[in-house]
């Protein structure tokens, strides 16, 4: 907490752990996907839901960028990371998933 130069109270410690609760559930939700084509009819909700949270957390670190004073080069780092992540969602989100064809085997 002293690194966020937050005090540490009862609601800081609870806001931080339903936090964390939010990036473990999009971990999982993202780990069970990980076989199948995201995009198209049926992973629509999965893409959506990454350009959403990212998206808005690009929002969110555009906003505060400029006027942040205390390690700047990990909110610009970081701001970096969620605008290519935002945009590669949008997309996967706009496009359509194309099948890659297998060739055949011999074995």
């Amino acid at each position: 907490m002293e690194y966020l130069n937050v005090e540490s109270n009862v609601i800081t410690t609870l806001f931080l752990n339903i936090l964390s609760a939010l990036y473990l559930g999009f971990a999982i939700m993202n780990w069970m996907a990980r076989g199948t084509l995201i995009g198209g009819i049926y992973n629509k909700p999965i893409a959506i839901g990454n350009l959403l949270q990212f998206g808005v957390g690009a929002i969110a670190l555009i906003k505060i960028v400029s006027g942040i004073q205390i390690h700047p080069e990990i909110i610009i780092s970081l701001t970096v990371v969620y605008m290519i992540l935002a945009i590669l969602f949008a997309y996967i989100f706009v496009t359509n998933p194309a099948k890659i064809k297998k060739q055949k085997s011999y074995w």
